[in-house]
């Protein structure tokens, strides 16, 4: 059992927590609580960690799976929640390619996230474009990092499941998307009410940064403008909300 926090897999697993940079290095990310560790496919686990106290009650979890037990105090140095559940894996990190996303054999159904900052939308992004049957995510480079710990909390298991991948010009993919009949749509006040836009073809959706949303150069690329209707004095909504409106109504029309 590991007793100390200067045991060198601690070390790691502190400084993968801390640093994007270390998980693209090493290529893995981590999750923690029983719910995302039964749901990781096993052959993305590298290794767990776990208390005694979770060892013994869920034993039949481990079986085929490498793993270190370590004590209750190291467990809370190396947890990122408040109540910690008494399980942390190491996850392979998992590698899609832009032309799969846009060669779906199904009419794709992406977002298109430029810059978005914040951890929970971009969770709550992914975790409501599993339930709403989005295709894929397709982000700008300087949007926040998928495996940030907050975004892979708020994914609830999604993380697992739903393609993305992350490019260093969002030009190229405006450019990619006429090239495959992909109708590109951006929120805008002069645009096409939502509700009476039709997105049962092939559609991605472009979503900006929470405070200054999409750059002009982007959004003058769009080939359709749309805009949510509004009560009150309301321009915009949060950008997790924005999307998941988008990708319910997109849900509800190719039913």
């Amino acid at each position: 059992m590991i007793e100390s926090k200067q045991n060198q897999q601690i070390r790691n697993i502190i400084k993968l927590s801390r640093q994007a940079k270390e998980r693209r290095k090493q290529k893995v990310f981590l999750v923690e609580g029983i719910r995302m560790f039964r749901e990781a496919p096993k052959d993305q686990i590298v290794k767990v960690y776990a208390t005694q106290d979770f060892y013994d009650k869920n034993r039949n979890l481990f079986q085929g799976i490498e793993y270190e037990l370590v004590s209750d105090k190291v467990f809370k140095d190396i947890s990122d929640t408040v109540t910690p559940q008494g399980v942390l894996a190491v996850i392979r990190q998992k590698e899609w390619e832009l032309e799969k996303l846009l060669q779906r054999d199904q009419d794709p159904f992406l977002l298109i996230l430029e810059n978005l900052q914040d951890p929970g939308n971009l969770g709550t992004i992914l975790r409501t474009g599993e339930g709403a049957g989005i295709t894929g995510i397709i982000m700008s480079r300087d949007t926040v990092d998928i495996y940030n710990p907050k975004v892979i909390r708020s994914t609830m298991g999604s993380i697992y499941r739903v393609p993305f991948v992350y490019v260093e010009d969002l030009k190229d993919v405006m450019f990619k998307l006429r090239e495959h009949q992909i109708t590109s749509y951006a929120a805008h006040l002069k645009g096409e009410n939502v509700y009476e836009s039709d997105f049962r073809k092939s559609c991605a959706f472009l979503i900006g940064n929470e405070g200054n949303g999409l750059t002009d150069e982007i959004s003058s690329m769009a080939e359709q403008y749309i805009k949510i209707p509004m009560c009150g004095q309301l321009e915009s909504l949060n950008a997790a909300v924005a999307a998941s409106v988008l990708m319910y109504e997109t849900r509800r029309q190719r039913l």
